[in-house]
């Protein structure tokens, strides 16, 4: 059976949870201080895009394929799951509607929906996934490293009879550049280590793949690597604890500026951000909709 997000030991009642680290959080703050402030601390409201959405209805489809038998674990039928998925997530972020379109009879919708064929067409050139039987997919997980509390959540998870784990993560876009692809490989030794700590195996393959060019990018990790990478991780965190402190998030301006919402409120670019509202309390949000979605 395929574990989801829902099956994977979730307490059915929220709990009040103490502020954590995600791969998503980690690299912001190593990519700008101050936008991790304005994500993680500020909270401030980001505009979707069409193509974030698509990327969120696709992982949606290749999450509940799994579902079904092996049979008919087939393209035709994937493409039929587009429809139902883009309900899911709009019924979860109905403000979708608004930002994207001009309303639920907008024409482009189709057309939009439609666009996300070539990705599943993508998918099934890299692999059969009737030869497949995830242990999981899209799996919150949760560790406690005593300095820092790691939480993400993992595509598919496949274990090999021999034990050998391989951790999935699709991606919607084409492979990265350089710089792209050691922010992707961050996100992936984040939850080996993670299932390192959980499960005491360091997974044999990390798997990355590409749907928009049908590429994958993989990568074998090893225990030493993985023990250096949670220093890291526990450096980063002591860092986000100081600036947490003071407020002191620094910007660190690169080109990736010319792509965040919130260029305008950053004083390297004349802005002003908004008056610094503490180290934020612990919280029972769950994941955004679209956290792991580029």
């Amino acid at each position: 059976m395929v574990l989801t997000m829902t099956e994977a030991a979730v307490p059915e009642q929220r709990t009040v949870r103490r502020p954590a680290l995600s791969p998503s959080r980690a690299s912001d703050f190593k990519q700008c201080p101050l936008l991790y402030r304005f994500r993680a601390v500020d909270r401030l409201p980001e505009k979707s895009t069409r193509a974030q959405v698509r990327g969120t209805v696709v992982h949606e489809v290749l999450e509940r394929l799994f579902e079904l038998p092996a049979a008919e674990r087939l393209p035709d039928r994937a493409k039929e799951m587009l429809e139902p998925a883009w309900q899911k997530v709009l019924a979860e972020r109905p403000e979708l509607i608004s930002e994207l379109f001009t309303g639920e009879a907008d024409p482009e919708i189709p057309a939009w929906l439609a666009s996300a064929n070539p990705l599943l067409d993508g998918y099934f050139q890299l692999e059969d996934p009737r030869r497949l039987e995830p242990e999981a997919c899209e799996l919150r997980v949760e560790i406690d490293l005593g300095d820092v509390l790691l939480r993400g959540f993992i595509d598919r998870i496949d274990v090999a009879p021999t034990g050998d784990i391989r951790v999935v993560d699709y991606k919607t876009g084409s492979a990265p550049r350089q710089i792209g692809e050691a922010k992707a490989m961050f996100q992936m030794k984040f939850y080996a280590l993670a299932l390192l700590r959980l499960r005491g195996v360091v997974p044999r393959r990390l798997q990355l793949m590409y749907l928009a060019d049908k590429q994958t990018l993989a990568y074998q990790p090893d225990e030493p690597e993985l023990e250096r990478f949670e220093r890291t991780l526990k450096a980063i965190w002591q860092a986000i604890l100081a600036a947490g402190r003071t407020g002191d998030f620094r910007p660190n301006p690169s080109k990736l500026c010319d792509w965040c919402d919130h260029k305008a409120l950053c004083p390297s670019f004349g802005g002003t951000p908004p008056p610094y509202p503490g180290w934020p309390e612990p919280t029972d949000t769950e994941k955004p909709v679209l956290d792991h979605i580029d």
